[in-house]
């Protein structure tokens, strides 16, 4: 009996070449485009995505359905963003709205429509370990997304393909060309939708109102005027609008750390010390199925503690509840509370939890 899977189909490139090979491999496939934010204000492209999945299903004779997650994702992916951001920490709405959104509500919704399997255009592989769902790192390096998907159950990676998985970003522009999908040339998405191009400190002006206050060195040195703790990240070397100080040399300034009693944002010229971390400390630890052995007594292995990171060589201990101890081999820089840190055994990713505080 032939399998049916139902594909997020986005309107990019990624998901349409995946819907391509599903096809070729012979699966009934079923294409499901999802809305996960209204406000139309002409930043999000949502309406030109719907239309250009719809060109791609009736290219490839491919059912196209179409579901509004918008009250969920707002629920369960926005107001968490929103709430990080008011600890003037730096949220990574991107894992919540795959564990949540696309593996969470969608795949409810897939399994309504007689699917199978489900199936995304992500630069990932699936399979089984020891009986369970696993996830491991795509072939293409520079395009992995295994980083967001870390917080996906092994139930739900159980039922998901990723037809991208050993293909590199060249190869998939490369069919795309070669079989004339109308949407081969269209430009990668950037971003989150509900942000779009826009600039970013007007959006989250509109839900958290700014407050600005003191820009200061460590030692207390008065540097200028932030526009409000939420704007910025650790490392952030970008508008920070310092200059014209003879008494501190030509070295960049970049953000070292946030005081938020105060209000202050905490600055340093060059590879200051405060830059560097040795290790963190992890809360709401996620495992892909079971969790490893070795946590309590300290788990050697690999982590990123962004995305595109080259892995790190570290040891994870657990602690009471799902809190984890992680301790780096080499200090790593820019290590932000509200992302992720995310673990590996060579390819496999073991899991991750949310990046809580620094030393």
């Amino acid at each position: 009996m032939t399998k049916r899977v139902i594909l997020g189909l986005s309107g990019g490139v990624d998901s349409a070449v995946a819907a391509l090979l599903l096809k070729d491999e012979g699966y009934d496939v079923h294409a499901l485009h999802m809305t996960n934010w209204e406000d139309d204000d002409g930043y999000c492209t949502a309406a030109d995505d719907l239309q250009d999945a719809r060109k791609v299903c009736e290219q490839l004779d491919i059912p196209l359905h179409h579901a509004n997650f918008s009250r969920q994702y707002r629920d369960q992916v926005f107001e968490y963003f929103l709430d990080e951001y008011r600890k003037g920490r730096t949220p990574n709405p991107d894992v919540l709205c795959n564990r949540e959104i696309k593996f969470g509500v969608f795949r409810d919704y897939a399994k309504r429509l007689g699917g199978d399997l489900l199936a995304t255009g992500h630069y990932a592989r699936s399979g089984i370990v020891n009986g369970h769902g696993a996830l491991f790192k795509g072939k293409d390096p520079d395009k992995d997304q295994s980083y967001f998907l870390h917080a996906v159950t092994a139930e739900a990676l159980a039922e998901t393909v990723f037809p991208l998985g050993e293909l590199v970003k060249g190869d998939v522009r490369r069919i795309a060309r070669e079989r004339g999908l109308a949407i081969h040339d269209k430009k990668d998405s950037t971003g989150i939708c509900f942000i779009g191009e826009r600039p970013f400190r007007e959006f989250l002006s509109t839900y958290i109102p700014a407050n600005p206050g003191p820009m200061r060195t460590p030692e207390g040195e008065v540097m200028g005027e932030h526009q409000g703790l939420m704007y910025y990240t650790l490392g952030q070397r970008q508008g920070l609008m310092i200059g014209g100080h003879r008494d501190h040399g030509g070295e960049p300034w970049y953000v070292v750390g946030k005081d938020p009693e105060d209000n202050a944002l905490i600055v340093a010229q060059g590879e200051h010390e405060m830059l560097f971390s040795a290790g963190l400390a992890a809360t709401d630890a996620s495992w892909i199925g079971e969790a490893p052995t070795g946590l309590p007594q300290g788990l050697r292995c690999k982590a990123k503690v962004r995305y595109r990171q080259p892995d790190q060589d570290c040891v994870v201990t657990a602690l009471d509840g799902a809190r984890l101890d992680v301790r780096f081999d080499t200090p790593q820089k820019a290590v932000a509370p509200g992302q992720f840190v995310v673990f590996y055994d060579e390819s496999l990713c073991l899991g991750g939890a949310v990046i809580d505080k620094l030393g």
